[in-house]
């Protein structure tokens, strides 16, 4: 069941990943690990940076994808955005932390982008 929750995983991110690149955004890191925690996606929308949590669901009977970014995951985040600003030096951009959430219940997936999902703190 891991294998298969992890394979998920990665199809969403790789989902995720194109969606932006589409976007317009620029992707510069993908499951960056840091001292902080893991992180995603790290992308460029423009002069911001985003920290993006892919999130995806088989289907809806728990709750939508989204829902899973819960106070403490944010946290973690958080901690995992300012090990990443940390490693790359002043000066620090402005950030924001997106959500896609990825629904890969019976279908085709389909991607909800959430951008400024959360700030830390909140």
């Amino acid at each position: 069941m891991a294998r298969l929750g992890e394979a998920r995983g990665r199809e969403a991110e790789s989902l995720a990943r194109a969606h932006l690149e589409r976007s317009g955004y620029r992707v510069v890191a993908t499951r960056r690990r840091t001292p902080g925690g893991e992180l995603d996606l790290v992308a460029w929308d423009g002069p911001v940076l985003v920290f993006v949590e892919v999130k995806a669901r088989g289907g809806q009977g728990f709750g939508r994808a989204e829902e899973m970014v819960d106070r403490r995951k944010r946290e973690r985040l958080a901690l995992a955005a300012e090990a990443f600003l940390a490693e790359l030096g002043p000066p620090v951009p402005v950030c924001r932390f997106d959500v896609v959430a990825v629904d890969m219940g019976s279908g085709a997936p389909r991607l909800r982008h959430l951008p400024d999902a959360f700030r830390p703190g909140e």
